[in-house]
């Protein structure tokens, strides 16, 4: 489903396409090679597209970036010490401590395992020899990732 000005919304169900289309809140749409289903009923038959864009609702469309949090952190780093590569006995780092005025945010936090964590303390990086294996950055949006198939 897309929305009124054809940025990628959800997935939804064909049920629910259906409803959308009959009240007129939704419109379909032709890429080309679409799969398209016919819906019959005794007094309207419906051509589904793959597809489907609102027709109603607010033209523009903002995009929240996720807040930090201990699951999504790790999610995003694939449950990884980002220092050494381990996957036991994780927690959370600041590549930039608080104490030096480093801030709780996606680009700053990173997983990592206690050994790295108790080795790193409250350094900086270049007073360690460790390096980060990926540089950290806020996960996409759920709809983003969606809008990448196309």
């Amino acid at each position: 489903m897309f929305s009124k000005n054809y940025l990628p919304l959800a997935r939804i169900n064909l049920k629910r396409a259906i409803v959308l289309l009959v009240t007129g809140q939704a419109e379909t749409l032709n890429f080309g090679s679409t799969q398209q289903w016919e819906v019959r009923s005794p007094s309207v038959v419906l051509q589904i597209s793959e597809h489907i864009r609102l027709t109603s609702g607010k033209p523009g469309r903002h995009w929240k970036v996720l807040p930090v949090s201990r699951r999504e952190v790790f999610r995003r780093d694939s449950h990884t010490c980002q220092y050494c590569g381990i996957t036991k006995k994780l927690t959370l780092d600041h590549v930039l401590p608080r104490s030096k005025g480093g801030s709780h945010t996606w680009d700053n936090v990173v997983t990592v395992c206690e050994r790295c964590n108790s080795a790193k303390g409250d350094r900086l990086l270049h007073e360690t020899a460790m390096q980060l294996r990926t540089k950290p950055k806020a996960p996409l949006h759920s709809a983003i990732v969606f809008a990448e198939q196309f």
